[in-house]
This record gives C-alpha cells, structure tokens and sequence, in this order.
C-alpha cells in the first residue's frame, strides 16, 4: 500500500502488539530502577532546603552549612542577628553559599531565610539541640538550634561536605571522673563532616579531647604553618596537632581523599586565632584562667563550671570575649568558604574525568561529549478530577478529587530524561515563592542549576479539570513568567549548548527566544525537538523561517493541522472531524510531506491511537543525535506507526505526551535503535497515564530483554 511520494507505511496490528506491550511494561516495572543525580532525596520529607542550597548542591557548586546556636544560645540579641547576617555575608563574597541549619515547625531546614534568622534571633523559647534531641524537636514540631553535633547530621543528609564554626565541645576538666565529654566528639567519629573551628577553649580539657578524637579515629590538623593546635583565643594551646594543612588547597585535598576512602569519620581543622587578634585573644585568656582558680576555690564542680567561667569572663573583659568570639566565627567563616571553593574544584575536575557508567546505557554513541539541553517552562499543577460521567455546571459541586503536582512541559520532558537515565541541562524561570521552592525541594533528582529564581515573580501555575475518563475539559494557566526565559538569559548557556548532542525547546518560551536558539544551534550543526505544547503555541517556529532549521517536531493530530494552515494560509482548511484511524493516518503524512522538506522527522501524536513517525530516513535507521548532517543512506522517507499501550488504570493524561518525547529523546541520545526509542517513549507514556503525576517515579530505566522481544515479534507489511 502507497501513500504520499517516496513513502513506506509500516502497519502493526493491534491485537498482537498489545500483549507483548503489556508483558514489556510489567517486566520494566518489576525490574524498576530509579535514577537520581544526587543522594540528598534520603530523608527528603524531614529536609528543606532553601532554593539557594538546592540550586547550589544541584550543580555541585560550594555549600558551607553554618550551626544555629550561636544565633539562639551563643549571643544576645541583637549580636546573634547581626553576627549570622555578617558571617553568610563573608561566605557569599567567596562565591559560596551558606547554609544555615536549625529545625522549625518539624523540618530540618538547610538553609535559612532572612525572616526564619529574624524569628530565630528573637525567639527565646528555642532549644538546644544536639543529636539526641533531633527526633523529639522534629516530632514535636519544636524551634530548635542545632549545636555542632546537630548540624553535622543536617550537613551530612544534605550532601554538604564542610561545615564552619567558632569552637567545639570537648572533655570537660575532671572529665576522668564526671564522663563529661561533648557530643560533638562522638559525632566527629561517624559523620563525615569537615569541621573548621577555633580549637577548642581553654577552659576544658583540651589534651583529653585530642586523645578521645583519636580514638575515634577523627583526623586533626592545625591550620596554616604551624602544626601548633589552637586553643580558641590563643593561637597555641600547647599542644601539637597530628598534622597541619598550609593552605586552603591543602585541606581540600585531605578532605577529598577521606571522603574518597568513605571511612565515615569527620575532619576537625583547628584555625589560629588572627596576629591582629592575639594581643586581646591573650588578655581573654588571662580572663579564663583567673576564672578557673575562683572556680576551683569555690569549689564549683560539674556542670556548673562552664556557665560560671563564661559569665565571670564576660565580666572580666568588660565584653572584649564576645567581640573577639564573633571575629572569629568570622575568619572561619573566611577560611572554610575557601577550602569549600578548592574542594569543589577538585571534586568536580574529578568527575569531568570519570564518566557516570551508572546512568549511561551501554549503546550511548561514544562521540557524545555533552549533555541535552531543554529549555522550557515548569509550573505547578493542581489537577480536579470529576467522578461522574457528567459534569455539572453552575452552583453545584461536582464529586472528585484534587491532586496537586509539578508541570511544565519542558520540566516534564527533562524529569522523564532524568528518570532514564540520562541528565539534561534544564534551563527555565520560577518565582522565589512558595511554588517556586516546592519545584526544587520536590527535582532533587534533577539538576536544577539552570532554572532562574526571580523576584517579584510568580512561578507558573497550571489549574485542570479532568472528566471521569481523565480528559481534559477546562485548563486554565499562570504562565506570564516564562516571558522571562529570553534570548539574554539563554545566552548564559551558550557552551552547553554548543556541545549539546541535541536541545529540546517547548512552545511556552518566546517565539525571539525560539528564533534564537534555532538560529544557534544551526551555526553549530545541533539538532533541536520542538514540543508544539498546545495549539495556540505551535506555530510560533513557523512564522519565520526558523523552523527550518530544526530537526524534529513533535504535535498532535490538531497541532499537525495548525502548523499546516500557518504555512500554506491560501489552502488553510478547518481541523477534520471524526475520521476513521486510516483517514487520520493519511491526513498526517500529507501534512507531513511539507515538513520533511527541511525537518528530518515528525512524530506526531495521535492519543488512544498511538504514534506517527515520519522521517527522512528508513524506519530501521538510527535516529539523527549529535550533528544535523543526514547520512547520504537516509534518502528515503519513511513513516510508520505505533498503536498505544492500552490500560485499565487511567488517571491523567496530562503529560503523556512529554513522556513520550523525553521517552524518546532518551532513547535517541543514548544512540539505541529506532524502535527501542519509540518503546521508551510509549512506556514512559503509559505510566504517566496510570498516574495523577505528571511524571511519575514508575518510568524506569528500560530493559534491554524487553526490547529485544518487541523488536522480534513486530509484525509489518
């Protein structure tokens, strides 16, 4: 049977394929895997991360996580306030991000805003919380500030290597009888978290300290070119640190090796007290020990002993303790962001050189050297599904449910690429809003270091109404943001792009942004995907002869028909009506036929009927990926077609078809073959079907069996 000029239609039969289908899905099911660029998902629900940590730890870029006692117990207000502001000011002129850790309202919550510090700062009724006060604080929903021990935990779970502080606890003097001897010890032990403070304060034991952090196998070294360990307010307490780091180099690379041995255990480098400190560090000093004897007069013992050596300092030194404590949390603060930066660097250098084989399916083309790219919008969606068969308008309430999840069409492609196994650049624009954060708390397994958090913007909010057979009815959409994702923006990228094996843009972005992009990835020989998005937004590559320049388009049946009536107006016909599955077939490869002249291939999407694929190349040739240049063997047309995998479960079909295409170009850019793509893209489909998300965690890595029997079994004539 012939249709159109040069073209080849491959017929499957419903009946047969659908079963094999059906066993592909539960084998790729059973075999599930999930595939996450970062481990900072475990304990998600308890984490939450301000976007400014998340965006960072996304991209791996330096995060210093700074302790929430100083603020709540360490200083009056409003010393405490001024002191947090000032040191996350020192952390962010090194380029490094701050993250303040403290638990409020049952959330360990990595990262402070300007009004959670404010509140924390004022409020006198939070506790201290050390480790074994955690669960109670988070499940009594308490305030609470984490002491070092604490923060280490918090740092830990958010994946953030080096944590900065003023000093640690210690052995207590008499600690040999008491067994008074701080948390933080204990934690340095089993928590790989470097700590940068002061040293430890002369007023406890510091020769036993040292002792018990060797026992717990804690390495320890002296910072700068003195392996002289620290006593807090004097540069020397006398006794000799294991081994010292010269620079901030030197100790990221320690710490890059003990993270790289996983043994588990923490680092405590000890920083010296500034020259311009020592002569008032030494005047405190004095203080401290003039404390300890009127302790020891007066025979104060046990826990007493702090709190009295501490007030009659303070009094001693008329406050000078307190000015020269915050200067210190200060130059930590200094050092630690840049021992951080050395360490990303060193991290990050070494991963550029070790390839990912965890997420790279073994048919990836070797001659990839870049990542995908979308570029798109991301919103939330709150989708209402009505229960009856029929709706009621008007005053009534109509019976269902409502479900509340993330959207965007170009966020739904780049999270289904995600989750097979392939790591897309994603480049989009969110409000700083409450939406906004939700988007990035809930992608940890995305990178999301390309999205832009605006100001004075709302994140982009999608609002549905399914029918009971879960159609859409009604949408209605906040999308004015995505005006933001502009030619300027985009220009940031420009490298990333141009090593990009191929870029996905949706129809929500600009139409000058469009014209840009096109217009780039042309120069550099880049394949672009456009996703249509919706039929009022399809034809915005086509009123220009940009559209020229891309290599795959991806409509539905309405959306083929629109771009058509945009191209040629003089023989623009309305949308058909009820046509038979044949009828639409051949609809489509005639709307097609004008679109191969310049586009390589067209999928078009035909719903509960399956997929139209339509290339210029042979329906067994591997898909175009990393250049736009068709082999000279690719000359013929072909078109074939692949019936949907039915299901008894249907939820939403919103966002099957950016399964679809992030299906697919998963598939294409891991260099499978031809059919395998279309698979991966109709079984990501099916699960977002069975489903009220939009991308559901259901969409798995394929395997590779499943393939083999779908590509043995086919039927074509």
């Amino acid at each position: 049977m012939r249709m159109g000029i040069g073209m080849r239609i491959l017929w499957q039969k419903w009946s047969s394929l659908n079963k094999y289908y059906n066993a592909m899905l539960h084998n790729a099911y059973r075999n599930y895997m999930y595939i996450s660029t970062r481990n900072i998902s475990a304990g998600s629900d308890l984490l939450e991360y301000h976007p400014d940590v998340a965006s960072a730890l996304s991209r791996d870029d330096p995060v210093v996580a700074l302790e929430s006692t100083i603020i709540t117990h360490g200083m009056p207000y409003p010393d405490n306030l001024r002191t947090a502001e000032e040191v996350e000011c020192i952390v962010r002129q090194n380029d490094v991000t701050p993250a303040t850790i403290a638990l409020m309202n049952g959330k360990f919550l990595i990262g402070l805003r300007q009004s959670e510090l404010q509140h924390l700062s004022e409020c006198s009724g939070s506790i201290k919380a050390s480790r074994r006060d955690l669960a109670w604080g988070l499940s009594q929903g308490l305030q609470c500030g984490t002491t070092v021990s604490a923060t280490m935990i918090g740092a830990h779970r958010a994946g953030i290597p080096i944590f900065v502080t003023g000093g640690i606890g210690g052995v207590h003097r008499g600690g040999e009888t008491s067994m008074d001897v701080s948390a933080d010890l204990t934690e340095l032990g089993r928590t790989p978290v470097t700590v940068i403070s002061a040293g430890i304060k002369s007023i406890l034991d510091i020769p036993r300290t040292l002792e018990y952090l060797e026992t717990e196998g804690v390495t320890v070294a002296a910072y700068g070119p003195s392996n002289d360990f620290p006593a807090f307010f004097t540069p020397s307490s006398g006794c000799q640190a294991p081994i010292h780091v010269k620079c901030a180099k030197d100790a990221a690379e320690l710490i890059d090796y003990s993270l790289s041995l996983e043994l588990g255990s923490g680092i405590l480098i000890g920083v010296p007290i500034p020259g311009s400190l020592a002569a008032e560090g030494q005047a405190i000093e004095e203080a401290i020990q003039t404390a300890l004897q009127e302790a020891s007069t007066k025979g104060i013992q046990g826990k007493e002993v702090t709190p009295f050596i501490l007030d009659r300092v303070n009094q001693i030194t008329k406050g000078e303790s307190l000015r020269a404590n915050i200067a210190l949390i200060k130059n930590n603060a200094e050092i630690g962001s840049k021992i951080a930066v050395e360490l990303s660097y060193i991290r990050k250098k070494k991963a550029s050189k070790r390839p990912d084989r965890s997420r790279v399916d073994k048919h990836q083309d070797s001659t990839m050297q870049g990542r995908p790219v979308v570029i798109g919008g991301s919103n939330v969606d709150l989708v209402s599904s009505v229960r009856n068969s029929s709706i009621i308008f008007g005053d009534e309430t109509n019976a269902g449910s409502i479900h509340v999840t993330l959207g965007g069409v170009g966020r739904n492609v780049a999270d289904c690429m995600c989750r097979l196994g392939t790591s897309p650049l994603f480049l989009s624009a969110i409000g700083r809003d409450s939406q906004g954060d939700m988007l990035l708390n809930l992608s940890p397994h995305m990178d999301t270091s390309g999205i832009s958090a605006l100001d004075r913007h709302t994140t982009a909010t999608y609002s549905c109404v399914l029918n009971s057979e879960g159609q859409l009815v009604i949408g209605v959409g906040d999308m004015d943001i995505t005006s933001q994702i502009t030619p300027q923006y985009v220009t940031q990228f420009e490298s990333q792009l141009q090593s990009a094996p191929l870029v996905c843009i949706d129809g929500n972005i600009p139409t000058e942004t469009i014209e840009y992009i096109c217009k780039y990835c042309s120069q550099h020989n880049i394949p672009v995907w456009y996703e249509p998005t919706c039929i009022v937004k399809s034809y915005k590559p086509f009123q220009s002869d940009c559209w020229k320049t891309l290599s795959y388009i991806s409509p539905n049946f309405k959306e083929l028909c629109m771009i058509s009536n945009c191209l040629d107006s003089k023989q623009a016909a309305e949308y058909p009506g009820c046509l038979t599955l044949h009828e639409k077939m051949k609809k489509s490869i005639e709307l097609s036929q004008q679109l191969l002249h310049h586009i390589y291939c067209v999928v078009v999407t035909l719903g509960a009927d399956g997929v139209l694929v339509c290339r210029n190349a042979e329906a067994n040739q591997p898909f175009l990926v990393g250049s736009t240049t068709v082999k000279e063997t690719t000359s013929k047309r072909s078109a074939v077609h692949y019936p949907a995998c039915t299901t008894e479960n249907m939820a939403s079909v919103s966002g099957a078809g950016d399964c679809l295409a992030g299906g697919m170009i998963a598939g294409i850019v891991h260099g499978v073959p031809a059919n395998e793509c279309i698979l991966s893209g109709m079984l990501a489909a099916r699960a977002s079907i069975q489903s009220y998300l939009t991308v559901p965690p259901t969409i798995s890595t394929l395997n590779q069996a499943d393939f083999s029997l779908w590509q043995s079994r086919q039927l074509q004539t």
